[in-house]
């Protein structure tokens, strides 16, 4: 633990956690900790927060099994709030969801993009793209080809992923650099789509990218 840091705990001696996947970015949940409550999160690596409601420690995953490997703790500028980095080990919320944070308040305000500023692009589209996906598969809107995918099952989503691998082929043979980016784009969304069919989450393909680079 880092000397030169201080923890701020408010009066009842609790402290803000926020917790984030460090393979995706995305904000699993919110809970509060206590000096012990850290203490065992430093020593063991694993979630330790304390209940509010029942006024005791808790481990993250000690009755579900979903537990939260820690991987770096921050704290904010002015020592009053902390930020867990973890590798969550099945889904955050009790629910089941992946995240607390599945349930939207409001949508569609306007985008740095459509203000005219530029919108960095980067990895965290394909999680963004694969919520897309499960919402999809919940509600099953008319008309959506997400939908219409998932209901035709995964013989048709295999025989979709073959007809895309094909077209990113063409395209590189071809050497047309533009249209092999966007050929890549329908792979890679139509291996989101068999992911979702199968039950299955992208960090499962993280998890085995990282043991193979280790």
């Amino acid at each position: 633990m880092n000397p030169n840091v201080t923890v701020k705990y408010d009066q009842a001696g609790l402290v803000p956690a926020v917790v984030q996947d460090v393979r995706t970015g995305e904000i699993l949940m919110v809970a509060y900790m206590n000096a012990e409550s850290l203490g065992r999160t430093l020593e063991t690596g694993q979630a330790w927060f304390y209940s509010r409601t029942r006024q005791e420690l808790w481990q993250k995953g000690a009755t579900s099994g979903n537990f939260l490997h820690v991987r770096w703790i921050r704290v904010d500028c002015d020592g009053d709030a902390l930020l867990l980095g973890v590798e969550p080990q099945g889904p955050a919320c009790h629910t089941g969801e992946r995240s607390c944070f599945f349930r939207t308040l409001k949508d569609g305000f306007p985008s740095l993009s459509e203000e005219g500023a530029a919108v960095a692009a980067g990895p965290a589209i394909l999680e963004e793209i694969f919520r897309v996906i499960q919402e999809r598969a919940r509600a099953r809107p008319e008309g959506s080809y997400t939908s219409k995918l998932l209901e035709e099952g995964l013989d048709k989503i295999a025989k979709k992923i073959g007809e895309e691998a094909a077209e990113v082929i063409i395209a590189a043979k071809n050497g047309e650099v533009s249209r092999i980016a966007a050929e890549i784009a329908d792979l890679w969304f139509h291996t989101l789509v068999l992911l979702a069919a199968s039950g299955m989450e992208p960090g499962q393909v993280w998890e085995e990218l990282q043991r193979r680079r280790r």
